[in-house]
This record gives structure tokens, sequence and C-alpha cells, in this order.
């Protein structure tokens, strides 16, 4: 380092002057190197030294102490505000109040969009065209010549308010001029009147006088007053807005408060359509914002039908079944229903018969079997009879014939799989010609009412019950192709009859085979 740098630091930290310095002028300051020893070596010999600091000691930290860039606390604090701010952001408080602020804000430009088709159907022939579409829609042809001469009336009028102002300027200023100059002789009059009753003739003019001043105070009120009158005239806007708004449109749902969003249960036809434009299909929801009835012709009356109502859907051109059929869900929502209150069936081609339950109707209990309400011993027959098995989504009740039928039923545990089984073997085994072989792989004692009933009861998961199971599958095969061998075709061309089933040792009695739990 230059002596002249060294001088320069020295001054800074309040040390004394060096000996040599830059002279005045123009003449630069003499560079000196700081020559080191090196002893005859070609190594340099380092020289001990100390930094000396500027300013008061800084005492070091601690041992053990974690040093903390200056960067971590600015992460920190960054951390800090951020999370600081998604608490407040994401508060009940926050988001109730912003709803309330944007509910109230879409209250008066609602309010505002009402006004303005109000005075549009007031002063323009909107309201005809209107009417004349949605009476063509519903060709109904003399509705639609009505409305026809009531909009060229209207245009006529229309046309003749439109020339009237041609003439109208002339017209105002002959009648502003006539109603001035009556103004005045009557204030005159006025003003005679006053002088003479007080003799004094400078009240003739008195009447003109005092209308001045008040028009020039009228004028002074209105120029001091003016933000105040601008503010109470925009207040009572936006409140008579606001209220209009309130009283004609519905807020979106979003922004409703919560637990406060009314949930309209009926079905009506408008909420139908709604619930169908709302889906997302993009040709369904252009060709129902196209239609004049708003979508109104594609539904059929809705009809009562057990525990809810139907209603049968015509699809417009472009809009497949499969497409609403894809989005039961969604369709149930709109709806204010759960998926499964609300069931899909395609009567015809390119119609969709929508059933929708009562809210809460399929949760409800259905009720004991008939075999315990019936005040008559309870009989049953396998050929001729039908056994109940609970209802269906209309809430009526249906049965199934067991008649040479095959039934396999699935689902997830717990889910009713045995007791709908159980319900059509009970019924059953009301019939003293039916015989029963029941392998029950789980063994909790679904099954164990038929002890005594049937011929062939296997209850438990081990493997030798699976065993016995599949010997007693093997052995109502074998009972099967008995069967069909040894039936007497010419005899009994039609099959098995209930005769034949009846008959003391025929061999041809109802046999049940029932396998509970059986994993493929």
């Amino acid at each position: 380092m230059s002596r002249h740098d060294d001088h320069n630091g020295r001054e800074e930290c309040g040390g004394a002057s060096p000996a040599h310095h830059a002279s005045s002028g123009d003449e630069l300051a003499p560079v000196i190197s700081l020559h080191h020893r090196t002893d005859n070596t070609d190594q340099p010999v380092v020289v001990e030294g100390e930094i000396v600091a500027c300013g008061p000691p800084v005492e070091a930290p601690a041992a053990g102490t974690e040093l903390v860039s200056r960067r971590d606390f600015y992460r920190h604090d960054v951390v800090t505000v951020r999370r600081h701010a998604v608490t407040v952001a994401t508060s009940t408080t926050t988001v109730s109040t912003s709803k309330a602020l944007v509910r109230n804000a879409f209250y008066v430009f609602s309010g505002a969009g009402v006004l303005v088709q109000r005075w549009r159907d007031t002063h323009g022939t909107t309201r005809y065209e209107r009417q004349m579409r949605a009476a063509e829609a519903a060709c109904d042809h003399d509705r639609l010549l009505e409305w026809e001469a009531r909009d060229t009336a209207e245009k006529q009028r229309r046309h003749g308010r439109v020339m009237d102002w041609i003439t109208a300027p002339l017209a105002w200023l002959r009648d502003a001029g006539t109603a001035v100059l009556g103004a005045l002789g009557l204030l005159l009059g006025l003003g005679t009147i006053l002088a003479i009753a007080s003799q004094d003739i400078s009240q003739v003019i008195a009447p003109i006088v005092a209308v001045i001043d008040t028009i020039a105070w009228t004028v002074t009120f209105v120029t001091i007053y003016a933000s105040l009158l601008t503010t109470l005239a925009l207040t009572g806007a936006v409140v008579g807005l606001w209220a209009l708004g309130k009283a004609r449109t519905d807020a979106p749902a979003w922004v409703a408060p919560v637990g406060q969003r009314p949930v309209d249960e009926a079905v009506t036809p408008s909420k139908t359509v709604i619930a169908l434009r709302d889906l997302g299909i993009t040709a369904l929801t252009r060709a129902i914002k196209r239609c004049e009835d708003a979508g109104g012709a594609m539904l059929s009356p809705i009809r009562i039908a057990g525990c809810g109502v139907e209603v049968d859907v015509r699809l417009p051109s472009g809009v497949v079944t499969s497409d609403i059929q894809s989005r039961r869900r969604a369709l149930a929502e709109n709806l204010d229903r759960h998926e499964h209150e609300v069931f899909l069936s395609i009567p015809a081609p390119r119609t969709v018969r929508v059933w929708i339950a009562d809210p809460g109707a399929l949760d409800q209990p259905i009720g004991p079997s008939p075999l315990v309400t019936d005040p008559d011993r309870p009989r049953s027959d396998v050929y001729t009879g039908r056994a109940p098995w609970g209802q269906d989504l209309r809430g009526d009740r249906c049965s199934i014939s067991l008649k040479q039928f095959h039934l396999l039923i699935t689902g997830l545990s717990n889910q009713g799989k045995t007791a709908a089984l159980r319900a059509l073997a009970l019924w059953a085994a009301f019939d003293p010609s039916a015989e029963f072989w029941i392998a029950d792989l789980k063994g909790i004692g679904d099954w164990h009412m038929f002890t005594g009933l049937a011929t062939e009861l296997v209850e438990g998961p081990a493997d030798e019950h699976v065993i016995a199971a599949t010997v007693l599958l093997e052995a109502a095969v074998a009972e099967m192709q008995r069967r069909l061998t040894s039936l007497d075709r010419n005899a009994f061309p039609d099959g098995v009859t209930r005769d034949l089933a009846r008959a003391p040792g025929s061999g041809f009695h109802p046999l049940f085979v029932v396998v509970d739990e059986g994993a493929p």
C-alpha cells in the first residue's frame, strides 16, 4: 500500500498526519513502495501484525453461538409476513366480510340492470318482440298477429314523437317567451297593487326583485352545498338500486352466507332447465339459450311418480343421451339431490326420462316384509307365486318369481347381500315341497335359522367347510344332470310341471342351492 493511501486511512481513523504528503498545486504525491525482507532467500518473510478497527471494539461471539446471516433474517421476515397474511385472508371474519361486500355490490349492479330493462321495455319495442317470439315458438298465430299490430302501433307512435322533435324547439321558444311575458305581467300587476296599497312607487318592481333574489339565493345555496347534495343524491340512488336488485334478483350461491343458502326442493320446469344448462354440455347450453321459451319446450309435463316426480327431456340435435347419463351426479346436485336420488332412463331415441326422488325419501326404512304383516298364515308357491323383495325407486313394492331362477348378488361388505338373498329363501321355505342346500362360508350364523329346514347346511370359513361346499356344488350339478336325463319328454313336453313337482317321490321337487360369500 502507498504512503498516500496509508495517510488517507489514518486521517479517516483520526490518527496523526504522516511525514510525507502531497504538495499543493497540481504536483502528484510520490508513491513509496514498502519493501519486505527476504533474508537472502527466494521466499518472502511474513511480518506479523494486528488489524486495528476504526470505532468502538466489537466483542467476539461467545463460544457455541450460531452466527445468523442477514439473508436469514430477511427470509424469516418474509415467511412471517406471508403466514400472517394467509391467516388474515382465510379467517372466517375476512371471508364473511368479503362475501357480504360482493353480495351487496351485486345487488346494486343487478338493480341497475333491472332498471335498464324496465326503461327498454317502456321506451322501446323489446317487450313486443319478446312476446312475438314466444307466440311464434308456441305456434299461436292469433297471439302473434295481435302483438304484431301492437308493435306496429308503437313504432308509429314513436315515429310521430321523433318528428315532433323537429318542430319542438321553435314551439318551446314561443311557449317560453309567452310564459316569461305572462309571469312578468303578473309580477308587475302584483307590484302595482302593492304600490297603490302602500303609496310607494318603488313597490311596483318589488315582486320582480323578490323573484330575482330567490333565484340568486337558490343558486348560491346549490353552489355552496353542491357536494353535500350530490352525495345525498348518489347515496339515495345507490340505496334504491340495492333495494331493487335485492328484491328482483338472487345473489350467486358462492357469496351467500354460510347456512343461509336457500334450497328449493320443489322440481319446477325452470329449475330443471337450469340444471340441464349447467351440465357443461356446450351444444345443450347453446340450444337452451337459442330457444325462445328458454328451453321449456324440451320438457314434458312433470308427473308425480311414487316418492318423487319424473319428466321427459327431449334433447336438441347434437346432444346424445349418453352425455346426460355420464353427468348424472352433476345433474343430481344441480337439482339439490344426492346422486342415488336421481334415476335416468331412455324411453325413446334422443329422450331422457329423469326420475327425481323427494329429498331423503330413499333413505327412510321401507317397512316390514309382507311375510310379517300378512294377517293370514304366510303361504308360498314356487311355481305360481312371487317372492316379495323390497321396493323400487318409485316406492312401490317389487317381487320376483323364483321358478328356474338363477341369481348372483355382488357388492361391497355390509351392503345387504345376505339379507336380500335370505329374504327370498325365507319366502320359498313356506312352500312345503322346496328343498334347501346351503353353504355359509362366513360361519357367523346368518343362515343358522335354516337348521332343520335345509337338507344340507355347511357353516364355517375353514378349509374343511370350503371342501364341503365344493362337494355340495358338485352334487347339485349331478342332481341337475339326473333330472335332465330322467325326465320323460313325451309325457311332459313343457318340462317339469307343478303337479309333477308336488307328486310324492317324483324327484322333481324345487331345489334351492345357496352359497353365501363365494369368492371368485
